[in-house]
């Protein structure tokens, strides 16, 4: 069991933790840049609450210039739509202000944490950069339940920054369900 850690004992070489280790990037500091993009994105939360959706607000933008690309908040109700999150209008948004699939040059901000279908999508369209607010311990897929954006076993890999403006996020959730009850 211990030299299971070390060498896979089929072909010798690294098992599947260290090829994760030897992968893994390490997650950076949030920017100013990035505090103002999560204003931004808890704004559109505030007008998401306003229609009676969930408050999380999306925003993407290129990393070098900080030029917005698009924003979105969820219209799962409006729309009728189970996939109406705030990251897949955006992120889809912002493949067709491009067009390009690929965001490899641009940072998601999002106020909730993603779940499996937006991480899933962001690997899918190499976002560059993934910063959110409030972690989701019933649903989130970049660190509460999963880790999907760091997973080796995909071909692309975000290391996230959480945190940015979470008490704010996290209250406007909050303040959204206790009014629903």
């Amino acid at each position: 069991m211990i030299g299971s850690f070390t060498r896979s004992a089929r072909s010798g070489g690294p098992t599947p933790m260290r090829r994760y280790l030897r992968h893994r990037v390490l997650s950076e500091a949030p920017t100013p840049t990035d505090h103002s993009m999560m204003q931004r994105a808890l704004e559109l939360a505030r007008d998401a609450a306003a229609k009676g959706e969930v408050p999380v607000g999306a925003v993407v933008y290129e990393t070098h210039s900080g030029s917005i690309l698009a924003e979105a908040a969820n219209a799962r109700e409006c729309e009728s739509d189970p996939a109406a999150h705030a990251e897949l209008i955006a992120i889809r948004s912002a493949c067709a202000a491009r067009n390009d699939w690929r965001l490899n040059d641009c940072t998601l901000v999002v106020t909730l944490e993603p779940c499996a279908m937006c991480a899933g999508l962001i690997v899918g369209a190499r976002v560059g950069r993934v910063v959110y607010g409030a972690d989701d311990p019933k649903a989130g897929a970049v660190r509460s339940l999963y880790q999907l954006l760091e997973d080796p076993r995909f071909n692309h890999r975000v290391s996230p920054i959480r945190g940015v403006m979470a008490q704010e996020s996290a209250q406007l959730l909050h303040d959204f369900f206790r009014a629903r009850r």
